[in-house]
């Protein structure tokens, strides 16, 4: 099994920065691709951001150019960076981890965008 617990979420100005950070514990070993996926009340949940082991990285449209997903390997952690948020960007976001094909999700933290 393997644990994830996200941090940074809350309340921000449109036009402000946050920074969510997710660390995983437990069976780690093996996992590969880690990221980030929000969902916004009566929406579906939808991918933010993907990171691979190998620092390859995937970004929704909505976020590219805002959003900067890395990951420190040696802490088992991966981080979002948000800039410039906007209302649209308000969502429960969740941490995703890929571990021999199994997914595993965090409980998700809250980010709110209004002013």
């Amino acid at each position: 099994q393997v644990q994830l617990v996200e941090s940074g979420g809350g309340l921000v100005q449109p036009g402000g920065s946050l920074r969510l950070s997710c660390a995983a514990s437990g069976n780690i070993f093996g996992i590969n691709v880690m990221g980030w996926y929000r969902q916004a009340p009566g929406k579906p949940r939808e991918m933010v951001a993907i990171i691979s082991s190998g620092s390859s990285t995937n970004y929704a449209d909505s976020v590219k150019g805002r959003f900067t997903i890395s990951r420190d390997n040696a802490k088992n952690t991966v981080y979002l960076q948000m800039n410039s948020l906007k209302p649209e960007d308000t969502a429960v976001y969740y941490c995703n981890a890929v571990r021999i094909g199994v997914h595993y999700w965090g409980k998700g933290t809250l980010v709110t965008v209004s002013s």
